[in-house]
């Protein structure tokens, strides 16, 4: 009903109510105008028509002299009927009454209407009274409990494996009671983690991004708040901020997304290179090419699984990533440390439930290599990493006066180039539940075993291959109670495949020189909030003997 329509609705409301208007005429009107203005249909006036017609004639018996001069009176100074006109002479109270009723009933029903969908598209209420800049902006968050068990060998050797991170930070291996890793003693761990993200929508295709963490890890690839620390406050960290800008063409396509700051990994890749928590600093760029036209159905195109990332790439299009990503300012140098990445690949939809997405990456570090000191000197101190996990092969960066002292300081000996090659397809089997298998290879090719021969001193076999196989079965993210999903994969990682100080954190707790299983499970506890568990059994491929099992047991949720 169009709102225009409200004061005739009013009018007729009132005169069927008002006793001026019981005229017969005025009545006739009434019901005429209330079929024009659509408010009753034809059928039902003259269903009115003909009830009063008929009480009408009745009355007109019952009080046949009564009624005659009141008649006459009427029909005086009338113009002659046009055909098809219905013309009564007497309506009833029952009929004013039914009138009134509809009337009230039409006048409810489409008001109500009307005015919400004016609220909705004019913002009435307390959007329309706050500043602008507020509905711009987008608060989410995640908060997980979880409970960790390691559980290590009996056969693993307790000084097999230095710490070197904390030798590094420590400043040599005499500064540290123990400076060994633990290999042998079972751990259980209560921990949490609490994410909130504000997104900021400042102009149509612009936008920015902020992201906030707990983390006492002080780590990239982990965003956890071990429980226990009563001692102290628990700690937040920046974890992203970023301004992003879409290009859309004329005919509404996405053609270009670009990224500077710290933002979300944007390449398609597993976590054999990449941890899904890692956040990418720099500047970065995809482009979309389309292949004909985009499928009316689109596979959902789910994030935060916990071994894979899907990236940035659209359906039935070619994608081209690149970025630029500074690791380590150095200063009074020109040696500082960079990550540079390039990723082309094909995301396609076929058969309206099948989607294929490829992508092969070259990620090229630059100035990560240690550089051994001259006797006495600390010149090249600045090529140690500031973080590493375990795994890759190192080199002796420190050289003491003393030959006898312990190393103070070290380094990656192999350079990092890795060609990363990874594919996905992901089958929607029945109903909402998918089926989706998942292969990647990766190998460094920045090894070279003369020249860290000749820079280092040591002879160093090439261990450089890495590949994952995964299969996930079920919905591929869980939103509401009762949705699941499960999922298997087969892992491993040779020494200098890929950069330990990136990889999976939790499977053999962190680092390359891996290899094993996982499996894990999810289940819908309530809307947005599900329960997980993983359980990972990892051995070394080289080094010494260092079998460990991690069992994860989390309850999320998001917001």
């Amino acid at each position: 009903m169009n709102i225009k329509k409200l004061p005739v609705l009013l009018i007729a409301s009132l005169c069927a109510a008002h006793p001026a208007c019981a005229d017969d005429a005025l009545t006739l009107s009434l019901i005429e105008l209330l079929v024009q203005e659509g408010v009753i249909d034809q059928k039902k006036a003259g269903k009115l028509m003909a009830i009063a017609e008929q009480r009408a004639a009745e009355k007109s018996r019952s009080e046949p002299e009564a009624r005659k001069p009141a008649e006459v009176t009427a029909t005086q100074g009338q113009e002659a009927p046009e055909p098809g006109d219905v013309r009564v002479t007497y309506v009833p109270d029952f009929v004013k009454e039914e009138i009134r009723r509809d009337v009230r009933r039409e006048l409810r029903d489409e008001v109500v209407k009307e005015v919400k969908s004016h609220a909705r598209s004019e913002q009435w209420g307390v959007p329309a009274a706050l500043p602008d800049w507020v509905n711009r902006f987008r608060l989410s968050g995640d908060l997980r409990l979880r409970y960790e068990n390691d559980l290590f060998a009996s056969e693993n050797p307790r000084f097999g494996y230095p710490d070197w991170p904390a030798i590094n930070k420590a400043g040599g291996w005499s500064r540290l009671v123990d400076p060994y890793r633990n290999t042998s003693h079972d751990r259980d761990r209560y921990r949490m983690r609490l994410r909130l993200a504000l997104d900021a929508q400042i102009a149509e295709y612009l936008r920015a991004g902020v992201r906030l963490t707990t983390s006492n890890d002080r780590s990239p690839i982990a965003n956890n708040q071990t429980l226990g620390q009563y001692g102290k406050q628990y700690e937040v960290a920046l974890d992203r901020a970023f301004l992003q800008y879409d290009y859309v063409d004329g005919k509404g396509r996405e053609l270009a997304n670009l990224w500077g700051g710290r933002f979300a990994n944007p390449w398609l890749s597993s976590d054999n290179v990449y941890d899904v928590d890692l956040s990418f600093e720099g500047v970065a760029a995809a482009f979309h090419l389309p292949l004909g036209s985009t499928p009316a159905y689109r596979l959902p195109n789910p994030q935060g699984r916990q071994t894979i990332n899907l990236g940035v790439s659209k359906p039935n299009q070619l994608f081209l990533t690149v970025g630029a990503f500074p690791l380590q300012d150095v200063e009074l140098s020109a040696h500082d440390k960079w990550f540079w990445g390039a990723q082309t690949g094909l995301d396609w939809v076929f058969r309206d439930n099948v989607r294929l997405r490829a992508g092969l990456a070259y990620y090229d570090y630059r100035n990560i290599k240690a550089r051994p000191n001259a006797l006495g000197e600390r010149t090249n101190d600045w090529s140690a990493p500031t973080f590493f996990a375990k795994g890759n092969s190192l080199a002796r960066i420190s050289n003491e006066q003393d030959p006898d002292l312990e190393p103070r300081l070290v380094g990656l000996a192999s350079d990092f180039n890795v060609a990363d090659a990874i594919v996905t397809l992901d089958w929607q089997a029945w109903g909402e539940n998918h089926v989706m298998l998942t292969g990647n290879y990766a190998r460094n090719l920045g090894f070279d075993r003369q020249e860290i021969l000749r820079r280092t001193g040591l002879d160093i076999v090439p261990r450089t291959d890495a590949y994952q196989v995964r299969i996930d079965v079920g919905r591929p993210e869980i939103n509401q109670r009762a949705d699941w999903n499960l999922w298997w994969a087969y892992k491993y990682l040779e020494r200098d495949s890929v950069l330990d100080a990136f990889t999976d954190s939790n499977f053999h707790l962190g680092g390359t020189d891996a290899k094993g299983w996982s499996l894990g499970f999810n289940y819908g506890l309530a809307q947005n909030t599900w329960f997980n568990a993983r359980w990972m059994s990892a051995s070394a491929i080289n080094g010494p003997p260092l079998d460990i099992d991690v069992l994860l047991v989390d309850v999320n949720s998001r917001f």
